[in-house]
């Protein structure tokens, strides 16, 4: 894109948790976004106190102060894409929703991002109400695991007599209702030897992507797949196109992953800079 005589790379302004890991969170998306040709911009809404071996507190900033950063940059920088994900709490999530409704015709991938609240029910409740009420009609591709799919649609597996698939698809079109354009449903916490991710709208499943499960357990998998989606998109791809690029990517990074603490693996968002010996050593 040519603003002027300089050529510069897609933005995409990116809302989110600063995670000192660089696991999760806005890290992760400065990581992925700027691996991916676009230049990150961020909004730190709430910063977590974790390791890779897991999240100890989590403090969410003051919501003018959040409303402030994405006001300044938006009225600076040429945006062409959007990503949501962990805010910190309610306030912030109608800070942010207000901001969004200004700018309808961006694209948004939202991130739920909930293992981060799961452990306060009350917290978590709140979130996902203002989430649904305020936020999910804006997006245009929500990336979430089964689990955070019946959370947002307020749906459970409690009654034995459910059928799980039927309630899941129950919530996906619950969810679509709401406004949003499309679900990438995620399997990397589904049994099996495959990841099965599935893309679905309003005329039903639009793609389906088979991917081979790796050994292990990793921190940002789905933060490196949400950012690689809103930078595909931001690049000027069609939903469908964006989301089997961005699955690309994160396999790739995925596949190099490392531990450089005593926790969990981290996707190396930089795969393609490697030597290619590493694979060797």
């Amino acid at each position: 894109m040519s603003y002027g005589t300089l050529d510069v790379p897609p933005s995409v302004l990116c809302f989110a948790t600063s995670d000192a890991t660089c696991g999760g969170g806005l890290q992760s998306d400065v990581l992925t976004l700027a691996s991916m040709g676009c230049h990150p911009l961020t909004v730190v809404a709430a910063v977590a106190v974790r390791d890779t071996r897991g999240i100890e507190e989590l403090f969410a900033l003051d919501a003018d102060a959040v409303a402030a950063q994405a006001r300044a940059v938006l009225e600076d920088i040429p945006v062409q894409a959007l990503k949501l994900g962990l805010v910190g709490n309610v306030e912030n999530v109608a800070a942010i929703a207000e901001i969004l409704s200004d700018y309808p015709d961006l694209p948004l991938v939202m991130e739920p991002a909930l293992s981060y609240v799961d452990g306060d029910e009350g917290a978590a409740d709140e979130m996902l109400a203002a989430l649904a009420e305020l936020v999910l009609p804006q997006v245009t591709v929500l990336v979430a695991s089964r689990h955070e799919v019946l959370r947002l649609a307020n749906a459970s597996l409690e009654d034995a007599d459910a059928d799980e698939q039927l309630l899941l698809e129950d919530a996906v079109a619950h969810l679509l209702a709401l406004g949003m354009e499309y679900v990438l449903l995620t399997g990397a916490g589904e049994p099996g030897p495959q990841v099965v991710n599935i893309l679905m709208g309003a005329e039903g499943v639009v793609r389906t992507d088979a991917w081979e499960r790796l050994p292990g357990r990793f921190l940002g998998a789905g933060a490196t797949l949400a950012g690689a989606v809103a930078a595909a998109l931001a690049h000027g791809m069609e939903v469908p196109e964006a989301v089997r690029e961005a699955q690309e990517f994160t396999f790739q990074a995925l596949s190099g992953a490392y531990r450089p603490g005593m926790g969990l693996a981290l996707p190396d968002r930089f795969f393609w800079a490697r030597p290619e010996e590493r694979d060797d050593a």
